[in-house]
Formats: C-alpha cells, structure tokens, sequence
C-alpha cells in the first residue's frame, strides 16, 4: 500500500544525517566496549504483535471520534498493519479479537501473506453481548451463577482456539470483565472458582503446543471487585491450571505506584511470565501510547527481561494494546512499537558484569547510575540503521505522511459516525 519509491525518496533525504549520527554513536560506544553494528542486529530480533483492533480510533465512555479511513473490516485492518510493518519493520505480527475479526482463515492467511505478516495469540470476548449470542454477560461470563452462561462462554473461547489453529497461532489471551460493582451482590470466593472451573474446561480444549494466558485488570468494567483483578489472581490461575497455562501483564492495569518491574521479576521467578501488554497510562486502564508518560519505566520492565533472557531463555508474547482517541491510529502504533523497541535496545546496553558488582557491594548509587546511564544512551540511530537495513524507513512517521496513505484510504473507506463510546 505504500511505494518502495517513497520510502527510498525519503530515506535519501535522511541517509547523510542517519550516517553522521551513527558513526558519532559508534565512536561513544566503542569508549565504553560496546559494538554497534552487533546492537543493529539486537535491534533487528525484535518484534512486538500489533493488536487487529487498535488500527481503529477507540473511545471513552462518552463518546468516540473517527477519523478518516477507518478500518471497515478485518481485511482493511491488515492493510493498516502492514503499513506499520512495512515502514518499522518491528511488527511482524497481528493480534485478532474474536468475533470482531471471523472472516474465511484462508482469506486471512492470503491478505497476510501480502505484507508479510503472521498472526499472535488470539483474544476472545465474553466481555460484550454480540447480537446471535442466547446468554447476556451483563453479570459476568466465566464466572457467572448461570451454568448455561458460562458454557456458552467456554464453547466461545473454544472456538477461538480452533480458529487460530487454522491461522497458525499458538495461543489464546483470556480477558474477562466479570466482578462486581456493589458490596455483596457477589460471592468472591464462590465467583473465582466458577471462573477457576470454566478456565479448565478451556485448558482442556488446548493443542498440546499451545499456551493460555491469564490476563489480569484491577477494575473497569467492575468497579467494586474484579475476578481477575492482580497478578496474585493470574498466577494462582496459572499454576492451577497446568504447564500450558502462563500470566499475562498489561503495563496499564495496575494501580498506581505499583512497582510492574518487580511483579515481572516474581512471575520469572515462577516460570508463569508468558507475555505482555505494552502500553502507557496517567490515572488509569491503558489508553495511551507506551512511553508517553514513564519510559523509564518501560526501560526498567525490559531490563529485567532481557536479564533474563541472558539466562532463562524466556519465550514470551508481546503486543500493544492501546486505545487511540485523538490520533491517527496507525502513527500511535508506529510510535508505540520504536519506542518498545528503544526500551529493548537500551536494556541490552546495561553492563549486566559491573551493575552485578554494584549489587554486591551494596552501592546503591552507583547500581542505579549503571541503569541511568543505560536508558539515557539515545539509541536512535541503532532503529533507524535497523529499519534502513531491512527496508523500512529511517523516519516512519514522515514517510508515512509523504506517503498519502491516510488520504487514499479515506477515499474508499466510508466515513463512520462517532455515536457512542467504547473500542472497535
């Protein structure tokens, strides 16, 4: 959808700039005993799903505010997708939410197939009442009181696993919104084995390579008490579960102060971290682009990751998922997926001999400063030399406004009225 000629033009205007920055890199971390050109190839691993919904604007609870070219469809979301592929050469991956995206698999496989693109862990969604479904979730899905509810729940989730099979997906993310919004008008004990009770029903539905995670969120849509509602409730899901059975962290769902970094430690030191959620939040829930707010933090998460991987060999799913109100969708998920990407190139900086050292001898000065000066290295050029490598554009976000992208799309795709709240 975007002319290799315009990436190339735009490239060129950049390729002098790019060069002198790099080489000026190069120089600094050659001082310290660093090679760039192996932190190129680092930078070039990386990959970070793309969620097939967050190509559409989303909303609040008020309203919602579509811009030009909104996705009609699963087919145009792929096309969205792979633009930000194809100009960040980062997101090699899309992430379906079922039912929003059911289409013919073997459509899908083609479609994706054009850009490159394979498909993650899939989502399903018990969370909303679709129009041909017998039983509401208004009161809850997988842990509701009504047998009959949480087996029309269950056969959902089913489904969504034999649809990935045929996709060549290896994973299902399970999100429930069950809870309570008063005192009293559940049993929390009762409600959690209920959901504990659908969850092995799912476990079992499960082809012996593919893994389920448990995602927790500490309130919304219930605002008194959630089933799955902290990282204690997601591992003690997993571990009941079995082996195929891991956590699932979204940056967002916390609340505030939450140390995330640690929480990511302890799940590694149970052996149930499977993934996460990638993105960035103010106040509350996950409706901002990652890095916007604490990068730092973000930094901090990738750094007890990629510790890990040194040692453990962590294989872990990650996407982003976010909620896009006043942007342009696509240019939210390009910024997203290099600043995750940043995050992943700065903890590979930190020198894991001497912070170790600093540790031991008890230097709490000088084992932050060891991180500090990690995450304050401007790895920029590093991205840019990756995505010129392998094709992409050294500026995404400009290539992708020369481009006219945005423009061509509108013209063909009807505009959608903004009545209502909530996510496509």
């Amino acid at each position: 959808m975007i002319e290799s000629s315009v990436i190339e033009a735009q490239n060129a205007k950049r390729a002098a700039d790019l060069d002198a920055d790099f080489d000026a890199l190069g120089a600094k971390l050659a001082r310290r005993g660093v090679d760039i050109n192996a932190l190129v190839e680092r930078a070039k691993t990386f990959g970070v799903a793309v969620p097939s919904w967050g190509t559409g604007t989303g909303g609040t609870r008020f309203a919602r505010f579509p811009g030009a070219g909104e996705p009609r469809d699963i087919f145009d979301k792929l096309d969205d997708c792979g633009v930000i592929q194809t100009l960040t050469q980062a997101t090699p991956t899309v992430s379906l939410h079922i039912p929003w995206d059911k289409a013919d698999p073997s459509d899908l496989l083609a479609k994706a197939a054009q850009y490159g693109l394979s498909f993650d862990a899939m989502n399903s969604n018990t969370f909303q009442d679709q129009p041909d479904q017998a039983q509401s979730y208004k009161f809850g899905s997988l842990s509701h009181t009504d047998a009959a509810t949480r087996a029309q729940a269950v056969e959902h989730n089913l489904e969504c696993i034999e649809i990935g099979q045929s996709l060549g997906s290896k994973a299902l993310t399970v999100w429930i919104g069950d809870g309570a919004n008063f005192p009293g008008q559940t049993h929390m004990g009762r409600q959690f084995e209920r959901y504990l009770a659908s969850m092995k029903e799912i476990y079992k539905g499960l082809p012996d390579d593919w893994r389920i995670f448990s995602e927790h969120k500490i309130y919304e849509p219930a605002f008194y008490s959630t089933v799955v509602q902290d990282w204690g409730s997601s591992l003690l899901t997993a571990q009941e579960l079995g082996d195929k059975a891991m956590c699932l962290v979204d940056l967002g769902h916390h609340a505030p102060n939450v140390n995330i970094e640690m929480i990511v430690s302890r799940l590694i030191h149970a052996g149930k971290l499977g993934g996460f959620h990638f993105n960035d939040s103010k106040y509350g829930d996950d409706d901002l682009d990652s890095g916007t707010i604490e990068p730092y933090r973000l930094f901090l998460v990738w750094n007890e990751l990629v510790d890990a991987q040194a040692t453990s060999g962590l294989d872990l799913a990650h996407m982003i998922d976010q909620s896009h109100n006043v942007t342009d969708p696509i240019e939210s998920l390009m910024i997203s997926a290099i600043e995750i990407q940043r995050a992943f190139v700065q903890a590979s900086l930190v020198d894991r001999d001497a912070l170790k050292g600093y540790q031991d001898d008890n230097d709490a000065l000088m084992a932050s400063a060891t991180l500090r000066g990690a995450f304050r290295t401007d790895v920029e050029p590093i991205l840019a030399r990756a995505r010129l490598e392998t094709g992409g554009a050294i500026d995404p976000i400009m290539t992708y406004r020369a481009s006219g992208y945005r423009a061509q799309v509108a013209s063909v795709r009807p505009k959608v009225s903004g009545a209502g709240g909530g996510i496509v």
